[in-house]
């Protein structure tokens, strides 16, 4: 029928406003011959501008009208839709939101008539009704079918919004329920002899156990079984698994009526690696010895849905206490937060932002921060074992576990983003978790849930909402009734009970809770802005803390440095206002013993872990620390003042230092650690050697301004040796040196010599002496004759000395040689007379290669401390430091004549430079470098973690715990990180063995 201009565009211009967005293929479609008698009826087109998609919708009624039988089925469902409000809207509603459903309905066009009843009964089908709604099915096939009518309903009451989002996932788990029922007796109907011979119970896991599914998702299940009677156990549980396996195919499988869903039994003992079916007694003494905290984590939502339920509540009954034991467990709670973050790192990149699940701010952030919650109180208070991620959010929040505003505002987001959840899966039935990208996509969504002036926007707007609440909830959820339970400043809120905080406080790796408790009473209480921004800050700090090694450390220094600052203005703005302050001070604070107790003595270097103007956590250079020496020693009034100064930069500098090795080494929510260990190292190295250089620049300074004014009686050079030459040194090392002086035109070699030995002397004073500072130990043994010989030298007599002399070690020790203070002349001037001796033109000969051998092999016997464990002795151990160093300076003193690129103090430059030249094989020297990398942050991570050098591991768990967060191992993996040192070691040894010891 041709339609006048005029109308057309009247029509065209309703069904716009009705929010069609093709109106001239819907034009067509409500002239088809089954629609053109209503066509212009109100009631319709008000009804399909009612759904998600007025265009999917209208496109469904006219494939339904096709599909019918003959013209008296299309009237009868045509005057049913304009007649009965109650089937023009939820068959409309699910016709416009579901494309999956509305093929279904093309398929089995009778169907519609499922939507017809609305009684009472209706309203909230439980097991029951699903139940008999699958009772005629007779094989697979027909079960989909079945399958899809029962999912028809629920669409229709979730779309119309009869019911809300809760009670539709209940439904969804329900409708499983009965499914899997019905799928196992079809299974036991095809073999009823296995049927017999056991007894199978299924659990439901996951959301179907927790009875909050979504319309497309695995079923999570778990087989017990049994023999029944007097059955033989291997043959009844071969039966059962055949059962099992048959019952999970039906379901999975797919057919001409597509399937229904996947069932997931890997959530079992061992996994997919495990027996599909195990007897309770089996299923009992796994998780009594072997499951992993994540397993008793997932037993929260377990429950008997299909088969012989006696058993399946035996299952449950003997499992259920140790599900509330698994919060006593070492690292519990880090071990939870260290599997959601793994989720989320699985994510691929270009769908982190689109995941509703598992991405950040997504339902699995509520769902993990409320069983963790769960799980440390559920022991004590048996109303929070739900497994209902929403009943047991509103248990929390009764037993003042939670605050009631977060529990509002995560209950309202888990809501929105399950009914979102919901939409997505709905509208083709597939299993996916991402918000789409297609704009018409987007539409249809935020019409679905309400949003009609502008749905996109609104859509995405509601969404990140919602998504940024979670974020900063999910972490605090934890933390913040602590604050809350010590600080009581919201009268009538319920608050956790003393047993209940130092639960809390135990589950979060806490030893000592009721300390841990009194600080933070110290630090939250009160009605001072600083207390304000404190209960702010400290449950995200709390959460930090709790990621190390050491929480109750990381507690104490917080609030020794609060003290100590906590009045000071820009203090507290930097940790509330600097995004990265906050999480590096937490990260230093419990880390270990040095770095803290660096900061102690000057708090104001917090100001360093910012992002602003304080240089942050870059190391900075010599040329700028010894700047900055100098001048402050120009201002001193005599050489203690100066020094001192000197030695207050380089504390300031160390702790810079090992802030920024620190925060590398761990990472921080928006910087992942470092990947490359051998640039930690090499910061460590670097920035240690320059600032001792700069210190050592400003002490003798001061001291020759003091004794001599602006001349000393002799020229004077400080040069640095071993790892201070070599620019590797840790932050325990001392400063290996030579001091080289030459007296001044007119000068007698007695009083130069007088003088140079005066400011060795005064230097070496300065440096040690206590102070709040840590102190500059000078080591000068590696010079002529050692200990026996005089400490101070001229240029003329170390050339004597070495030119009749020199010892092979000696020489060999020259290799570091580097000067870093003093007159630049005469450093200059020295290492042109030791380069022969270092880098010998004819390389070395047999006997003196022997030499070295022996000396390394009597070192090896000699030094290594009585009942260390060579195999783990980072220094001197097989594969340790003086295993690669010896290798490569060998090679430096056989070679460097000839090859310039050996020519250098630093261990993995001249490695490089071998390789590169062809001495080494590249899988050796990766193999050196890897080792010599690992033993040199393995020394520092004990200073880092005690305080004071060591050269082995820490044999105190907790120190040996923080040694491994350092090098990247999470808690538990103590072990992990020595075997491989070990390995890593053994290798490394093996290299030696060929190259240091072998031909070479």
């Amino acid at each position: 029928m041709t339609s006048a201009p005029g109308r057309r565009s009247s029509i065209f211009t309703r069904l716009l406003r009705h929010g069609f967005t093709d109106p001239s293929a819907a034009e067509r479609l409500l002239d088809s011959p089954g629609l053109s008698t209503v066509r212009n009826d109100p009631v319709l087109l008000d009804a399909l501008g009612g759904t998600a998609d007025p265009d999917l919708a209208l496109h469904g009624l006219v494939r339904l009208l096709e599909a019918q039988d003959g013209a008296t089925d299309r009237q009868e469902l045509l005057d049913t839709v304009i007649a009965a409000k109650p089937l023009r809207d939820r068959l409309l509603g699910v016709l416009g939101a579901s494309e999956a459903l509305a093929e279904h309905l093309a398929r089995h066009p009778r169907d519609w008539q499922a939507l017809v009843t609305y009684e009472p009964r209706d309203l909230h089908p439980g097991v029951e009704e699903f139940e008999r709604g699958l009772a005629d099915a007779a094989d697979p096939v027909a079960l989909r079918v079945s399958y899809r009518r029962c999912l028809l309903s629920i669409a229709a009451r979730d779309v119309c919004g009869t019911v809300e989002v809760s009670q539709t996932a209940a439904e969804l788990a329900d409708l499983a329920t009965a499914t899997l029922r019905a799928a196992l007796a079809l299974a036991e109907a095809d073999a009823p002899e296995d049927a017999a011979m056991c007894r199978l119970a299924v659990i439901a896991m996951g959301k179907c156990g927790g009875h909050e599914l979504n319309y497309v998702s695995d079923v999570d299940v778990i087989f017990v079984g049994e023999a029944a009677g007097d059955a033989d156990e291997d043959k009844a549980l071969r039966a059962a698994t055949r059962l099992a396996s048959h019952m999970m195919r039906i379901c999975s499988e797919t057919t001409v009526e597509g399937s229904i869903w996947p069932v997931d039994a890997n959530l079992r003992p061992e996994g997919r690696n495990g027996p599909l079916v195990r007897t309770l007694a089996s299923h009992l003494a796994y998780y009594q010895r072997w499951a992993k905290t994540w397993e008793f984590q997932a037993l929260l939502k377990a429950r008997p849905v299909a088969g012989d339920l006696a058993l399946g509540e035996e299952y449950t009954a003997a499992l259920r206490p140790l599900v509330w034991q698994a919060a006593e467990r070492e690292n519990f709670v880090a071990d939870v937060q260290e599997m959601r973050r793994r989720v989320v790192a699985n994510i691929p990149a270009a769908e982190v932002d689109r995941q509703l699940k598992l991405g950040p701010g997504g339902l699995r952030d509520v769902e993990f921060a409320v069983q963790l919650l769960q799980l440390v109180h559920g022991r004590a208070d048996a109303s929070l074992r739900s497994g209902t991620t929403l009943d047991a959010l509103k248990a929390l929040a009764a037993g003042g576990y939670v605050g009631r505003a977060d529990t509002a505002q995560l209950d309202e987001a888990y809501r929105f983003l399950r009914s979102l959840e919901h939409r997505i899966q709905l509208h083709r039935l597939r299993r996916t978790h991402l918000v789409p990208e297609d704009e018409a996509d987007l539409r249809r969504l935020g019409r679905s849930l309400g949003l009609r002036t502008d749905p996109v926007a609104e859509l995405t707007r509601e969404w990140r909402r919602h998504a940024t609440v979670v974020r900063r909830l999910h972490e605090k959820l934890f933390y913040r009734p602590l604050l809350d339970a010590v600080a009581a400043l919201a009268p009538g809120e319920a608050r956790l009970s003393a047993e209940a905080a130092r639960e809390r406080m135990v589950a979060l790796g806490y030893a000592d809770p009721a300390a841990a408790l009194r600080h933070l009473e110290a630090l939250a209480s009160g009605v001072t802005r600083k207390a304000a921004i404190q209960r702010t800050l400290l449950p995200v700090l709390l959460g930090w803390f709790a990621d190390s090694a050491d929480p109750d450390a990381g507690l104490l220094n917080f609030r020794k440095v609060s003290d100590a600052l906590g009045k000071t203005p820009w203090y507290l703005r930097l940790l509330r206002d600097e995004g990265a302050a906050a999480e590096n001070l937490a990260r230093v604070l419990s880390a270990g013993r040095l770095a803290p107790d660096l900061l102690m003595r000057a708090p104001e270097a917090v100001a360093l872990l910012g992002d602003g103007d304080g240089g942050g956590l870059t190391p900075r250079s010599r040329a700028s620390l010894e700047q900055e020496v100098l001048a402050a020693v120009r201002r001193a009034d005599n050489a203690v003042q100066g020094v001192t100064a000197a030695r207050g930069v380089r504390r300031r500098e160390l702790f810079r230092t090992a802030a920024a090795d620190i925060v590398g080494s761990y990472g921080t929510e928006s910087q992942p650690a470092e990947a490359d260990q051998g640039a930690l190292v090499d910061l460590v190295g670097g920035a240690v050697s320059d600032l001792t250089a700069a210190a050592l620049a400003g002490t003798l300074r001061a001291v020759v301004r003091e004794g001599w004014g602006d001349t000393l009686p002799t020229r004077f050079t400080v040069i640095g040796m071993g790892r201070f030459g070599g620019h590797e040194l840790g932050y325990g090392s001392d400063a290996d040196v030579l001091f080289v002086h030459e007296p001044r035109e007119g000068v007698s070699e007695r009083e130069a010599s007088e003088a140079a030995n005066k400011v060795v002397a005064e230097m070496r004073r300065l440096l040690q002496a206590p102070s709040a500072d840590p102190p500059l130990l000078i080591d000068a043994d590696l010079r002529p004759e050692g200990k026996s010989g005089p400490l101070v030298r001229t240029l003329g007599s170390y050339e004597a000395y070495y030119r009749r002399w020199a010892l092979v070690w000696e020489r060999h020790a020259l290799l570091r040689a580097e000067p870093v203070a003093g007159d630049e002349e005469l450093g200059r001037r020295f290492m042109e007379l030791i380069d022969p001796l270092r880098y010998p033109s004819g390389g070395l000969g047999e006997d003196a290669v022997r030499e070295i051998r022996r000396l390394k092999a009597r070192m090896e016997s000699e030094r290594l401390p009585r009942g260390a464990d060579p195999k783990l002795h980072a220094k001197l151990g097989p594969g340790g430091l003086s295993d690669v160093e010896w290798t490569v300076q060998l090679l430096q003193l056989r070679h460097a004549a000839q090859v310039p690129g050996l020519r250098t103090t630093r261990t993995r430059e001249a490695l490089a430079a071998a390789r590169e030249a062809g001495l080494v094989s590249e899988e050796n020297a990766e193999i050196l470098d890897e080792a010599w990398v690992l033993a040199t942050r393995v020394r520092n991570a004990v200073m880092l973690v005690r305080g004071r050098a060591g050269d082995t591991f820490p044999t105190v768990p907790r120190e040996l715990a923080a040694v491994g967060r350092y090098l990247g191992y999470g808690p538990g993996h103590a072990g992990d990180m020595l075997d491989a040192y070990r390995r890593t070691a053994r290798r490394a040894r093996g290299v030696v063995e060929e190259l240091f010891y072998g031909g070479l």
